[in-house]
This record gives structure tokens, C-alpha cells and sequence, in this order.
């Protein structure tokens, strides 16, 4: 009897348990369709509110303007790197990262209402069509430019290669108008910007990460390595200084220029099966020459990506104040012809120790600042990824921005001087002894040096 009993309790156990796990999955099933159904209904309450805008709304509203904005309010509730581009912001966007299109090759800036040429590119039309820094752009096919923005006077100019057009110029301090008549052709937008430091020392400048980035930067290195063979050339400085970021693919080529083996880079979703792991491949074009690494408040994103990556494999040194902290991956989703896309944040990445810089930033190695002239005082610092409303956040420990300054002037760059200086072994007065990755003479400046210059104003446009 007793057998038979407890044969009973565990049949009827194991019937509860059955039981439970169909109200279970019951309940789980019930709680999705709600969940849905909320769903729906809050789609239905956008669409009468669309359609009373529509209808009484106190004069006729633009439709596409009002779904664009709801799109945008939607997308702004997430992260502040969630975004919609419209067709055009889409195209901009793309001429961006391709880094080169149909134009004329001059910088210019919008000063004081005025256009005007920063530098005519080499080699393009406007410098062969003796186009001068300086220069006022006062008219595009005879259209005035007063009142147009910088962007539409530099849509104006750009367009199909071959096709002409013809600017009118104001020169030199007597105003002299000329009309100069060019034909478009291909530009390529410069990354990446190199030459000697002396004659030992190859400078690497990075301005942004577009898909002539990787090119420009093996371009320059084995221009180097000619001009300075053997141990005549001591190292390199890549100067990442007020870099935004752009493409992830170059970051991590521009990191395998200097490594042959390792992770660079992980990307992690909200899945475990969306992480994506990027390895180096095989061969060093630098040969392991010492790297210094320069970073300041406004590095961010693909920058940060090769600053971590070589300081995480002992690679570089890292030189500057902290970099910005943007440590999210922005995939761009095309919505069809004539309706643009979607910028949505998809992923964080992770150095290769695993950590995440989302708005914490790269601590440097060494923390150089910059001597900021005293009308900049207080407004050279960029506030960083954990300022930014909605941004993603990242435990309790981070960190709010950091120096951005660069001066203009090489020669007052204390953050260069201090990378020249530590590749060289010398040793100032006011230097504390580190050790560089690869370098013979481990000797570096103290934390009173400072910072370099952009390579061009943020505001400038190339047409």
C-alpha cells in the first residue's frame, strides 16, 4: 500500500506541476497580447491626434513636417545620437564618409555673414584656378550669397564633375571684384593630414574617420619610412585631438597599422548572439616603433576606439586630458528612396580589457594641459558624453568632460612638445620620468605641458 501511495503522490505531483507550467505560459501569452494591444492603441491615439492637427490646427500644417518631427521625438527619447536624416541630411552624411565628391576643392567659412576662402585645396580647380586664402565669395552663377547659409552656399558650389560655375570674388584690401569661372571635378576630403617632426619623428594627424582614413594613414607611413629608414626614424605621434569619430572599419584598420595580433574592438547589442569581436590581422607596418597617442575633451567615438585599443596592448602612450566618452555604435538604416534614414543606436563597444568608455572617457597615460589664453578661459572645456541628456549610462563612476583647447601655434603646443620630447628621450626641468611602449629612452614631461592645434576650424566647409 504504501508503494502504491507514494506512486499516487508523485503522479499527482507531477500533474501540478504540468498544470502550473500551462498557466504559466497562459499568463506569459496573455500579458504579450496586452502588451500589444496597448501598443496599437497608442498608435491609434498618435493618429487622432495627427489627424485633429490636421483639421483644426489654427493655420494648414506641412504633413511631412509634422511626421518628421514626431519621428525625431521619438528617436530624441532614446540617446542623444539617435536621429532621423531626412534625403538630404542622408546625402550629406554619405559625401561625408565617402570623403570625396563633385566640387571645386576650397575651405571656406562663413565670417561675419561673409564666405570665406580658408585655403584652396592643391590640385583641385579653384587652385588652379588661382582662387586665394582670403578671398569673399560674394556670388555663385550670379545668385548673391548674403543671406544664404554656409551649407547652401557650399551646396551652390558643389555638383556633378565637369559641369561649370562661376564665382564672383572681392580681394585684398581694396576689395578688387573678379569673376572666376571653374570646372567641377572630384575632390577627396584629407583625413588625414602627415609630415616630419625634425628629421626623426613622423606626425600623423587624424581630422575624422571617413573611408579615405586607413589609405591616408598607411600612405603616410611608408612615406616615413623612405624619408627616415632604419633607426633614423625614432617614432610616431598620431594626433586624434578634437577628432569626432566616423567610420567604425577604419578605426580598426588605423589600430592594425601599429598591431599584428588581438582583439581591437568588441561590440556588444542587446543580445548575446549580436557581439561581434574585430581581430587584428597579421602585420605591423609601424615595425613596433614607439607611439604616442594624442587625445583631448574632443575625441570621440572611432577615436576613442584606437586610443583604448592601443593603450589596452601596451601599444602607445596616451597623451592629452580625457576624451569625450561616446562609447555607443550608431548603425545607419536607409528608409527607401526619398525618405532618408535612420541613425539608431545599436550596440556599445568595449576596448579590448573589456572596458566600456561610455561616458567615462580614455584617461590618459599622461595628463598634459593646455595654457589657454585668458578670453578662453572657462570656455575650452567640452562637457563630454555624461553631460548629454539621455545619454546611456554606465554605473556611477563617470566622468564630465575635459580640455579641448588646441593653440594654434606649433610652437606653444606643449601637448606636441611633450610627445616630441618623450620619443626623443629628452628630459626637461619640469619632466617625471614613465616609460613609452618601444622606446629605448623612457623619459617624459611632468603633468605642466599642454596641448596642439586643429588642423582646420570645426566651422569650415569644403566645397
Amino acid at each position: 500500500m504504501r508503494k502504491i501511495s507514494l506512486l499516487l503522490v508523485g503522479a499527482g505531483l507531477g500533474a501540478s506541476v504540468a498544470l502550473m507550467g500551462t498557466q504559466t505560459w497562459f499568463s506569459a501569452d496573455t500579458v504579450a497580447r496586452a502588451a500589444a494591444a496597448d501598443t496599437y492603441r497608442s498608435l491609434n491615439l498618435f493618429g487622432d491626434v495627427f489627424e485633429k492637427i490636421r483639421s483644426d490646427y489654427v493655420e494648414k500644417p506641412d504633413d511631412q513636417k509634422l511626421v518628421e518631427a514626431a519621428i525625431n521625438g521619438m528617436l530624441g527619447s532614446l540617446d542623444p545620437h539617435s536621429s532621423y536624416m531626412d534625403a538630404k541630411s542622408f546625402n550629406d552624411m554619405q559625401v561625408q564618409t565617402r570623403g570625396e565628391f563633385g566640387g571645386l576643392g576650397i575651405e571656406v567659412t562663413e565670417d561675419n555673414g561673409e564666405i570665406k576662402v580658408v585655403t584652396p585645396i592643391d590640385d583641385t580647380p579653384a587652385s588652379r584656378a588661382g582662387i586665394l586664402s582670403g578671398d569673399i565669395i560674394t556670388a555663385i552663377d550670379g545668385e548673391a550669397v548674403d543671406g544664404m547659409t554656409l551649407n547652401q552656399a557650399v551646396d551652390k558650389m558643389r555638383g556633378a564633375p565637369d559641369t561649370t560655375v562661376t564665382l564672383k570674388i572681392l580681394r585684398g584690401p581694396k576689395k578688387n571684384a573678379l569673376d572666376v569661372k571653374l570646372t567641377r571635378a572630384i575632390i577627396q576630403i584629407k583625413s588625414v593630414r602627415a609630415h616630419q617632426e625634425g628629421d626623426d619623428l613622423g606626425y600623423i594627424r587624424i581630422t575624422q574617420f571617413n573611408e579615405q582614413t586607413a589609405d591616408g594613414v598607411r600612405d603616410a607611413m611608408l612615406k616615413f619610412q623612405q624619408e627616415m629608414p632604419g633607426d633614423k626614424l625614432k617614432g610616431y605621434i598620431l594626433d586624434l585631438r578634437n577628432n569626432p569619430g566616423g567610420l567604425l572599419d577604419q578605426s580598426i584598420a588605423v589600430v592594425n597599422c601599429f598591431i599584428d595580433h588581438g582583439e581591437i574592438v568588441s561590440t556588444r547589442g542587446r543580445n548575446a548572439d549580436e557581439t561581434m569581436r574585430y581581430n587584428a590581422r597579421p602585420g605591423d607596418l609601424s615595425k613596433s616603433k614607439p607611439l604616442v597617442v594624442l587625445i583631448n575633451g574632443g575625441s570621440a567615438s572611432a577615436s576613442e576606439i584606437v586610443a583604448g585599443a592601443l593603450q589596452d596592448h601596451k601599444r602607445a602612450t596616451i597623451l592629452g586630458t580625457r576624451s569625450f566618452g561616446k562609447g555607443s555604435v550608431q548603425t545607419i538604416i536607409p528608409l527607401g528612396p526619398g525618405n532618408g534614414a535612420l541613425r539608431l543606436t545599436t550596440a556599445r563597444y568595449y576596448t579590448p580589457s573589456g572596458r566600456s568608455i561610455q561616458a567615462k572617457g580614455i584617461e590618459p597615460d599622461i595628463e598634459v594641459m593646455e595654457d589657454v589664453p585668458p578670453e578662453l578661459v572657462g570656455k575650452d572645456d567640452i562637457k563630454g558624453e555624461a553631460s548629454l541628456k539621455g545619454h546611456l549610462l554606465n554605473g556611477k563612476d563617470e566622468g564630465h568632460g575635459s580640455q579641448a583647447y588646441v593653440p594654434p601655434d606649433p610652437k606653444k603646443d606643449k601637448q606636441l612638445i611633450a610627445a616630441e620630447d618623450l620619443l626623443r628621450g629628452v628630459t626637461r626641468a619640469s619632466n617625471t620620468s614613465t616609460s613609452v611602449p618601444g622606446a629605448p629612452s623612457p623619459v617624459t614631461p611632468g603633468a605642466d605641458g599642454n596641448a596642439a592645434p586643429p588642423d582646420s576650424d570645426d566651422n569650415s566647409k569644403t566645397p
